[in-house]
């Protein structure tokens, strides 16, 4: 049993802070699809992902073509984020550390939701820590490029105004991880209750497959 994409949807929006309630549903779905890898090689919905025009931390322009022939893990957030964009990238960065020198961690791909302040030079600078998985890239564009590489992978997010806050603003978004396979093609996804282990074993599910 798969988890329904509405659900997944709606379930896995976020705030850049404590996660809510709701975000709690989806993960407890997917558990209930037959444990760890079942669920992680059950969530290839087709309905998920598609092309993507964008701009590199380098400044140059990208689409999908530029990432195909390998696996590309996706998360969509902003250098802002306080807490849930950075921790989840540590983790990532933790679960590539727990593979075998036989499997290879996919390209790494931070999309920004908040080009305004996210500029190549913003995301250069942030996907450069040490903390964050080796070779991570950021993409950012437009208002209209953003939204629709957002549409494609079901993803959300938008705009909550702190006026009491130096930062102004801050985004809710999609908290998911996307893998793609080779073709651009959705393998599977990892949601906030994914640990650094879980995200691991799954990668190399996948690759013995």
């Amino acid at each position: 049993m798969r988890m329904p994409l509405l659900a997944l949807m709606f379930a896995s929006l976020a705030a850049c802070g404590p996660a809510p309630e709701t975000t709690a549903s989806a993960p407890a779905v997917a558990a209930q699809s037959g444990g760890a890898q079942s669920s992680c090689l059950s969530r290839a919905y087709p309905e998920i992902g598609g092309p993507i025009s964008l701009i590199s931390s380098t400044g140059a322009q990208v689409t999908e073509a530029d990432f195909k022939g390998q696996p590309t893990l996706i998360y969509f957030g902003f250098t802002y984020c306080p807490d849930v964009c950075p921790m989840t990238l540590t983790t990532v960065a933790a679960a590539y550390r727990k593979l075998p020198e036989s499997v290879a961690p996919p390209q790494t791909l931070l999309i920004s939701v908040d080009p305004a302040r996210d500029t190549p030079d913003a995301l250069a600078t942030y996907v450069a820590n040490k903390a964050f998985p080796k070779g991570l890239q950021g993409l950012t564009g437009t208002q209209a490029e953003i939204r629709a590489a957002a549409d494609a992978f079901k993803a959300d997010y938008s705009r909550v105004d702190q006026p009491d806050s130096m930062a102004e603003y801050t985004m809710d978004h999609t908290s998911l991880l996307y893998l793609m396979d080779e073709n651009w093609q959705l393998k599977t996804f990892f949601t906030h209750q994914d640990t650094a282990d879980t995200i691991a074993e799954c990668l190399q599910l996948i690759e013995s497959e």
